[in-house]
């Protein structure tokens, strides 16, 4: 074993999280090796320019992870996941939300101790102070159209983010850019990637195919080219498919599952690859009586937050509006679409339906066996927001401020009325947010579920670590970026010992 293969820590996974993590490390003077399964970001185009997002879906740039048939849902949906360096904060639209307290103080709840309102305050504290929050307001009037129908739908203009805890309301995002550009966290903790010498060694195009775990200790991983060590920890930020992958390729998750694969097992934890969650939605889409505007940013400016009961003590319904058709569910299932065109997407904030993570088979190269389980909750609970927010949108679409913009309604088709003909709608033709999550959470040491502890170690084995959004114990009811950048200051405070643990 040469000199040059031992690292301080190993980061598996240069994404949301990952990013942040190592580059927090080497800060501290420590000696930091990133594997990367995609390439660079830095100075691409294609990557960086925010308003050209949409295309790097289904690119070379996306793991495009097909999902399994779904009873209640749609099985066609392809999951982008992002294959570059940044991760998904290099591949999304930027929408950028803080966490609110309530879903903060639900973690809490539900064991992940010391990580309530006040605790993560101070790292979603450190990423606002690393990124550039820059609102979406634009010109454009089909949206400013919308915002006055929301409005007139009885809904407040709200700002995100500044008007303290999230509530029900219509208003521009904020998006994490700087201009045109996306500052995602390769952009904003990385860049130039020159500046790090000896500090940080990137290692793009690298797959890892095992943790390699000795005497109860993570050691380090095996890449393309032999191991590589880690005299400190051995940190994965892979994501809320392949995290649990590596780490069940690895030996480590439910003991039958790798048995069945023929793996062996390193440590039995059966919360592996189990709490999969999401932001499910469905689509409504309008045809307009014109073209739309030009003034765009990332398509997807302007959000509307509500509640489907009235007591509830936060929005539990979200949608996004979208500057153009949204057809690439409802067309495939035979409805009709547009030249032009706008869509709101009424997604369930927080999905009570629960999926799993499983191998499909021993060999890495395999892509997972992702089963979301959509709309299967038993209280219907997922079911019922989706009808009621679909009714929402169309509430909002039949005011005034868009009279003279609606044509018709193309999707689901005003002759759909019933619940139950709303339902089937929906679940037919859903699609994702793009927000998996929850495949490795952190909980309580009596949840036996719990795959890390609220220091993101996991559980059972020494200098292991977990830092992306499989660590959620619940969804939480925005778009989870900036979230999981706080994870990973989160994580990188941990093991430099600048906070007492939780």
């Amino acid at each position: 074993m040469s000199r040059s293969t031992v690292y301080d820590h190993v980061v598996v996974g240069g994404g949301t999280a990952g990013a942040i993590v190592a580059a927090r490390l080497a800060m501290a003077g420590h000696r930091v090796a990133l594997f990367e399964a995609g390439p660079s970001d830095e100075d691409n185009p294609r990557i960086l320019d925010l308003v050209r997002w949409p295309a790097l879906l289904e690119s070379e740039y996306d793991f495009d992870y097909r999902i399994e048939p779904q009873p209640r849902g749609n099985g066609r949906i392809r999951h982008a996941r992002a294959k570059v360096l940044g991760g998904c904060s290099s591949h999304n639209s930027c929408i950028a939300f803080f966490a609110p307290d309530y879903d903060m103080e639900i973690w809490e709840a539900a064991g992940a101790r010391g990580w309530g309102p006040t605790a993560v305050r101070p790292f979603f504290g450190k990423v606002r102070q690393q990124l550039s929050f820059e609102t979406a307001a634009t010109n454009n009037a089909l949206a400013l159209a919308v915002i006055e129908a929301a409005q007139q739908a009885g809904l407040p203009q709200v700002h995100f983010n500044r008007d303290g805890e999230l509530r029900r309301g219509v208003g521009w995002f904020d998006l994490n850019k700087r201009g045109g550009r996306r500052d995602s966290s390769s952009v904003a903790y990385l860049h130039p990637l020159r500046q790090w010498g000896e500090q940080l060694t990137l290692f793009t195009g690298a797959h890892i195919t095992r943790i390699l775990v000795e005497r109860g200790r993570a050691v380090g991983v095996q890449t393309g080219d032999g191991p590589v060590f880690a005299a400190g920890e051995v940190i994965v930020c892979c994501g809320a498919f392949d995290t649990p992958k590596l780490l069940l390729l690895s030996g480590i998750g439910p003991a039958d599952h790798l048995r069945e694969h023929g793996i062996d097992v390193v440590h039995d934890l059966p919360g592996v690859g189990e709490n999969l969650l999401d932001h499910p939605e469905a689509v409504v889409n309008w045809e307009t009586t014109r073209p739309l505007p030009p003034e765009v940013i990332n398509y997807w400016e302007v959000g509307i937050f509500d509640k489907t009961e009235a007591d509830l003590p936060s929005p539990d319904l979200m949608m996004h509006l979208g500057m153009q058709i949204f057809d690439m569910q409802t067309k495939p299932a035979g409805y009709p679409t547009a030249r032009h065109g706008f869509a709101l997407t009424p997604n369930v904030t927080r999905a009570r339906s629960r999926g799993t993570v499983r191998l499909r088979t021993a060999d890495p190269a395999a892509a997972p066996r992702i089963d979301f389980r959509y709309f299967t909750d038993p209280e219907g609970h997922d079911e019922r927001v989706m009808v009621a927010g679909i009714r929402r949108a169309r509430e909002i679409a039949a005011q005034g401020a868009l009279r003279e913009w609606v044509k018709r309604e193309l999707t689901p088709g005003v002759e759909v009325q019933s619940d139950a003909e709303i339902s089937a709608y929906a679940r037919a033709t859903a699609n994702t947010v793009y927000h998996p999550a929850g495949t490795c959470k952190m909980g309580a040491a009596g949840d036996p579920l719990a795959v890390l502890d609220p220091e993101l170690r996991v559980r059972g084995l020494d200098g292991l670590r977990v830092a992306d959004a499989s660590i959620f114990p619940t969804m939480i009811g925005v778009n989870p970026c900036i979230t999981v950048m706080m994870v990973g200051e989160r994580c990188a405070s941990f093991i430099l010992g600048d906070e007492q643990a939780p």
